[in-house]
């Protein structure tokens, strides 16, 4: 790495970045890429550094949006009291994010770029149904963050070349509830063996909408939507989130791994943080 600049507006750094034909990348955190450089997986000429850009850091209520800087930190984001009011977990993935060292440090836009399919902050945002506005000299796209991930560590943008500025998510209108749930070996500093993102809207007494995301246990966030489409309309109860539970052990297939355990260890898990997921979210029909 040759050079590292700094930029005061997305219209400076996409300018540096076109300069250096993909040979530059942007870096906000580097909690990731700092460790991809020592291990020689990517070797920019230059890094393009966005923390200046105040567009990208912050959170705001837009009408109906919740609008969040992509450049704001994980600690800040935990400790937000709108983001721990409207979406706490949101909230409580991005506590979960490493230490509180790397929390002050790393970003939401580099969770989402790394393209960990257990990224502790993203599982949250994916049951939310957030999007990302997307900056690049060809202008300025919004696309669900649900579509970002094209592999393990392999992201739909290119950050040679372009810049993920903003994430939003709707707030509804209805009486809704969310939930975060994690495993890990221990409380701090360990990846997680699953990790499960809950969002249930009413309508009335029924739930109106589900949005069921569990990880690691595809290359990207899973959606479990034939749970989701078996809650749809019901009235929650401790029977049906049971049911809704074993829905889901039978809809993912995590694999064996050294890190995180066998494959059947790890189905028992999701149906439980499931369960648990479920509960904590239909509370707010009560």
């Amino acid at each position: 790495m040759k050079k590292y600049l700094f930029s005061a507006d997305v219209e400076e750094c996409l300018g540096l970045l076109a300069q250096h034909k993909g040979s530059a990348r942007l870096v906000a955190g580097a909690t990731d890429l700092m460790l991809w450089i020592r291990e020689g997986r990517v070797s920019p000429e230059g890094l393009v550094d966005v923390t200046r850009i105040r567009e990208m850091r912050g959170v705001a209520i837009q009408g109906d949006v919740l609008v969040i800087g992509s450049a704001t930190t994980h600690a800040e984001i935990a400790a937000d009291a709108t983001v721990k009011k409207l979406f706490p977990s949101l909230a409580s993935g991005c506590l979960s994010v490493g230490s509180p060292q790397i929390r002050n440090i790393a970003t939401l836009a580099g969770n989402i770029v790394s393209a960990q399919p257990a990224a502790d902050s993203v599982v949250p945002m994916t049951a939310l149904g957030a999007s990302c506005e997307i900056l690049s000299e060809d202008g300025r796209t919004v696309k669900p963050l649900s579509v970002l991930s094209k592999a393990v560590g392999e992201s739909h943008v290119d950050p040679t070349k372009e810049i993920l500025t903003k994430i939003y998510i709707d707030i509804p209108k209805c009486r809704y509830g969310t939930s975060f749930k994690r495993i890990a070996p221990r409380e701090a500093m360990a990846l997680p063996v699953v990790n499960v993102a809950v969002m249930l809207k009413a309508e009335g007494a029924q739930i109106a909408e589900a949005r069921i995301v569990v990880s690691p246990v595809a290359v990207v966030p899973f959606r479990a939507k034939e749970t989701e489409a078996f809650l749809h309309g019901k009235v929650p109860s401790e029977e049906l989130l049971k049911q809704a539970a074993e829905i889901v052990g039978n809809e993912v297939s995590p694999r064996d791994s050294l890190q995180r355990g066998s494959g059947a260890y790890r189905k028992m898990l999701v149906k439980d943080l499931v369960a648990q997921a479920l509960k904590e979210a239909s509370a707010a029909f009560v």
